[in-house]
C-alpha cells in the first residue's frame, strides 16, 4: 500500500508514464520482503525500449521491470534508490522522504 502521496500526484505520473516520458513517483511503502525500506520509487514509462535503455545506464536489468500493461516501470529501493534519484536530480523526492 502506498503512503504520502495524493491522487493528483498519482494522476501526474500515470499521465506522464503514457505519454512515454521517463517519470519518477516516490511513496512510502512496507513490504516484508524488504526489511528495511520504508519508501520505494517507481520510475515508468509505456515505450519499454526507453525505459530498459534508461534503466541500463543504471545497472539495471530489463527483467526486473514491472510489465505493468499500462504503466511499466522500475520498483528502486535502498541506496540504489537514493543514488539513482541524486543523478536524476529528484531533489524534491529526495527531500520529502529523507533519502
Amino acid at each position: 500500500m502506498a503512503f504520502g502521496i495524493d491522487r493528483k500526484e498519482l494522476i501526474e505520473w500515470k499521465s506522464e508514464v503514457e505519454c512515454g516520458r521517463i517519470s519518477f513517483l516516490t511513496h512510502y511503502w512496507i513490504d516484508d520482503r524488504f526489511p528495511g525500506c520504508d519508501t520505494v520509487t517507481k520510475v515508468g514509462c509505456n515505450d519499454l525500449e526507453k525505459l530498459a535503455g534508461w534503466g541500463k545506464q543504471y545497472n539495471l536489468n530489463s527483467a526486473w521491470i514491472h510489465l505493468d500493461r499500462v504503466h511499466p516501470h522500475f520498483d528502486l529501493f535502498g541506496e540504489k534508490q537514493a543514488a539513482i534519484l541524486r543523478k536524476e536530480a529528484q531533489w524534491d523526492q529526495i527531500t520529502r522522504f529523507s533519502l
